[in-house]
């Protein structure tokens, strides 16, 4: 069962239908993870996510167009995996503890970093380089988008994150909690950042300030 939410196989060119479908989907999800570690995006492949795999060629077009794609649903895995393992914390927290709850969300992402095959590069959705920049949204004649734009995946994370703490904290999920939530989540996700770059399984001490300070923030609104 996903979480709230959950999104896994948007983008997929075919959803799995049966347990061997979706086993087998699992397979390449596993080995384009595996692969990214141990090459890098760029010299990712879809061969050789095939036979990384153990499956035909054939089967990783029948769901992703290219590895862009592939990765995008590894992120999206990523992420409903990291709203399985809140939620399931989350629910023997009491209530009113938000604290507690706030050090469970970092936490398990935390957790996710370094151990995750993969969790490194793709996370969520917006490590992964992505070359040239896509051309603007087709317009309509009075000048407004003709299609919504792809979600950016820190707001996917923060819609995902907002359904959680609304139903801990027993209050609505409104703009204000959503648009707080997506604040707290783009100062962690650039300070966790940084952690990284500085200490291979992140600075402890910029990881504390991080903590400290996504507390402060909402304190004002939660306590």
């Amino acid at each position: 069962m996903h979480g709230v939410g959950a999104d896994t196989h948007d983008g997929l060119r075919r959803a799995p239908v049966q347990r061997r479908s979706a086993a087998r989907l699992a397979r390449i999800l596993d080995a384009c993870a595996e692969l990214l570690d141990e090459t890098g995006y760029e010299e990712l492949s879809t061969r050789a996510v095939a036979n990384r795999a153990g499956v035909p060629i054939g089967s990783v077009y029948r769901f992703f167009g290219n590895k862009r794609d592939m990765a995008d649903a590894l992120a999206r895995r990523n992420l409903d995996r990291y709203v399985e393992r809140v939620e399931r914390r989350l629910a023997a927290i009491p209530a009113a503890d938000w604290r507690s709850a706030i050090d469970v969300v970092l936490d398990e992402y935390l957790a996710m970093k370094r151990t995750v095959p993969g969790f490194g590069l793709v996370d969520f959705g917006n490590r992964i380089p992505v070359g040239a920049p896509e051309p603007p949204p087709e317009r309509t004649p009075a000048g407004e988008p003709a299609v919504d734009p792809a979600p950016d995946p820190d707001h996917r994370v923060a819609d995902r994150l907002t359904a959680l703490l609304a139903a801990q904290l027993r209050r609505v999920p409104d703009a204000a909690l959503r648009r707080m939530v997506l604040v707290a989540v783009e100062a962690a996700d650039a300070l966790f950042q940084l952690a990284f770059r500085t200490h291979a399984s992140g600075d402890p001490d910029v990881i504390a300030e991080t903590r400290e300070l996504v507390r402060a923030y909402l304190a004002r609104t939660l306590d």
